[in-house]
């Protein structure tokens, strides 16, 4: 018989097929006339006249491409300019910035810890976390989400250099991390706290400046933050902020940093004025919230299974990973893009709709859309 290496392959797609876990890619249009409730971009910046113009600015001047890595010629003055105003605004000594999120929570975990060190990770930690620890040659210890406590007991029980991480709002309820109490974990017990902020970022603080500053923490002792640029400032990529001698150790050993290539100058272009945007409107923060309580209230009083948002994230249950993805479908033919969330994507393996409370929603697009997820609602 033929030598066939991937007919392990078929196999493992009638697997996906059997649990109802089969993802397809649907390429959209520029306008596909759908109300979105479904991507990140919190503050509605992505499509902002100020934002796209800063990105074909930046691409005019600086080219399409950051040419190499920030090491070599992939660092412009525009990096640096989106690098020292982001440090500012979220009250940190300096920042570093990469070519995405998932990439800064990479070089901030492997480069912080490594062999012999402690890694304490809540459960519900985005993938990209969980991705760090397997990369860091660290010890990795995962307790239960939400558990100052489970990680005091955990950071106790090493000798030597240790580190807490969690996401500041997790991605899939939409529920904020305790984050005093882990800094005070943290402190007593000689560990750093890596906190990533990507759902926190212009949604919570001061104008939109982050979890951290809404906690108290920013630039603290013993804190690192990992954010991205693709959430709330509408654009892509991320970034590293702490110390000042974080940030250097960083740029000599972080391998997600050293070895890729330079996050390209229209994202960067973007990024800053989507960021200077903020600081000239700091409401888009509250509406942000606003929108996301909204949704959370009107969705319940129809009946639906909802979990209170923290930030801009609203989580609906559906009864199964199939009617979750029926659901998502019968939206998307009433016109409502929302996003659907399956195992393994979800740690407990509750199937739910997840839905972006966007900051330029206007109320007749919160009741419309309220309206069709009742009307489409599966039953239980």
């Amino acid at each position: 018989m033929p030598f066939d290496p991937f007919d392990w392959i078929d196999a493992e797609a009638r697997r996906r097929a059997d649990a109802g876990l089969v993802r397809t890619l649907r390429p959209r249009s520029a306008a596909s006339g759908l109300l979105d409730l479904a991507s990140n971009d919190y503050l509605g910046l992505t499509r902002h006249p100020d934002v796209t113009a800063a990105a074909a600015g930046a691409a005019r001047g600086w080219g399409a491409g950051a040419t190499g890595s920030r090491l070599v010629t992939g660092s412009t003055a525009l990096h640096a300019e989106l690098e020292e105003e982001l440090a500012e605004f979220c009250g940190f000594e300096a920042a570093l910035v990469l070519s995405s999120g998932y990439a800064a929570n990479l070089a901030a975990l492997t480069a912080l810890t490594g062999h012999g060190s402690l890694i304490v990770s809540d459960a519900g930690n985005h993938a990209s976390i969980v991705d760090g620890c397997r990369l860091s040659r660290a010890a990795t210890a995962v307790v239960p989400h939400a558990d100052p406590e489970a990680v005091r007991k955990a950071l106790r029980s090493h000798e030597g250099r240790a580190l807490a991480v969690t996401d500041s709002v997790f991605s899939v309820d939409g529920d904020a991390a305790p984050l005093t109490e882990l800094a005070d974990a943290c402190r007593t017990e000689g560990a750093a706290l890596l906190v990533d902020d990507a759902h926190g970022l212009g949604v919570l603080g001061e104008g939109g400046r982050g979890a951290l500053d809404a906690a108290g923490l920013a630039g603290g002792e013993g804190i690192v933050t990992t954010l991205t640029l693709s959430k709330s400032l509408g654009s892509q990529g991320g970034a590293v902020l702490g110390p000042a001698r974080v940030i250097e150790h960083l740029v000599n050993t972080a391998r997600t940093f050293i070895f890729d290539t330079g996050l390209a100058p229209a994202a960067v272009g973007a990024a800053l004025e989507s960021l200077r945007l903020l600081r000239r409107e700091p409401e888009r923060a509250g509406r942000a919230r606003t929108v996301a309580t909204a949704l959370y209230e009107r969705l319940t009083a129809a009946g639906l299974t909802a979990v209170r948002p923290d930030a801009a994230v609203v989580s609906v249950r559906a009864p199964s990973a199939d009617a979750a993805v029926r659901w998502a479908a019968d939206c998307r033919a009433a016109g409502i893009l929302v996003g659907c969330f399956r195992p393994p994507s979800v740690p407990d393996g509750v199937s739910r709709l997840r839905l972006t409370a966007r900051a330029d929603l206007t109320e007749e697009q919160i009741a419309i859309a309220v309206s069709v997820l009742r009307r489409t609602a599966p039953v239980s």
